[in-house]
């Protein structure tokens, strides 16, 4: 089941121009996504697949939307302990590790704004974004440079009260074990205050010409991508949609995360690290059945380079690039060597 009927007028049209003519959203006027998409899938079908992550060192962890409504709850609470609240910034620097989902749900859930990173940001870079985004807490991975950045950042920035890692580390706050001992209650007065005006995301620019500029985006944006992931990655109900790109840059968020969820798809993350290596990419898309496939034109050039005969990549329904140009003669030996 998906609850894409919820939010569109429907889902079936003739041809682009019935489409275009036809389509609209329905955007309620009080929408917070992770309570009405992600915990009406807790409450609707509980055992539903929401994410399947797994990394180069064969770790795996299956979520359900079950499990993402209690963890999220979990780390809302922690969030709520930190004095984080409704408009609060904070900087979310996860890579491809599974709690950036359940954390933006978290932040979603107190209307707190979530601010997605790189971990590639050096010092300077994290000052810059901190003052300008009046950022309060930061939730990142566990690297030595990136946590050393941060802890010099803050140094200067008074504003940024916790920082939190994934795991422990001297000076922060250990996010794993803090939201495992909050409770899985969470009951707090922002649910009947909630609106789809809400901010929910704060990006910055890449600065191409000056500084990077900061661009919000409310709760209502994520409905948008009812459209992305429906019809142009052509994510399909209780499939398994595997979007390449580190959860630091946008397309995290529009290529896995908001619209796929809607479309009753599950979200599958490969959390590698170092050289990309096209074989082990072909390996784990083989292994588990992905059915809808997104990555930049690059990660297409090194997988016909590799030996795609090994690898059963029938489960592929669609396939779809973005980032950059792709080059007709790789389109042609992807499509044959795919079928």
């Amino acid at each position: 089941m998906n609850l894409l009927s919820r939010f569109t007028n429907g889902t079936r049209f003739r041809d682009y121009n019935d489409f275009y003519n036809h389509f609209s959203l329905n955007v309620p006027d009080n929408f917070n996504y992770a309570y009405d998409v992600v915990d009406e899938y807790a409450r609707l079908e509980p055992g539903k697949r929401a994410l399947v992550w797994c990394d180069d060192a064969e770790n795996e962890r299956i979520f359900t939307f079950a499990d993402i409504k209690r963890i999220s709850d979990q780390a809302a609470n922690f969030f709520l302990s930190c004095g984080i609240g409704k408009g609060d910034t904070v900087l979310v620097i996860l890579q491809r590790r599974h709690e950036y989902w359940t954390t933006l749900m978290a932040l979603s859930k107190i209307g707190a704004v979530a601010i997605p990173a790189t971990h590639m940001l050096m010092k300077k870079d994290l000052v810059y974004r901190m003052e300008k985004a009046h950022v309060k807490m930061v939730v990142s991975v566990n690297e030595d440079e990136l946590c050393d950045n941060i802890r010099k950042a803050m140094k200067e920035v008074p504003c940024v009260q916790h920082a939190a890692t994934i795991g422990k580390r001297e000076g922060f706050i250990d996010y794993t074990e803090a939201v495992e001992k909050q409770s899985e209650e969470l009951d707090i007065p922002f649910r009947s205050e909630r609106s789809a005006d809400d901010l929910l995301l704060l990006y910055f620019t890449s600065g191409t010409t000056g500084m990077p500029k900061m661009v919000t985006l409310p709760q209502r944006y994520t409905l948008g991508h009812i459209v992305t992931a429906r019809y142009w990655l052509n994510c399909m109900d209780d499939g398994l949609h595997f979007t390449l790109a580190e959860t630091g840059w946008a397309k995290a968020s529009w290529g896995k995360l908001f619209g796929q969820w809607l479309c009753g798809s599950a979200i599958f993350v490969y959390d590698f690290h170092g050289k990309f290596d096209p074989s082990a990419l072909m390996e784990h898309i083989a292994r588990y059945k992905i059915t809808t496939f997104c990555a930049p034109p690059t990660v297409y050039r090194f997988m016909i380079k590799s030996d795609m005969s090994k690898y059963d990549l029938s489960s592929i329904k669609y396939m779809m690039t973005a980032g950059e140009a792709l080059n007709p003669e790789i389109y042609r030996q992807i499509r044959m060597k795919t079928g």
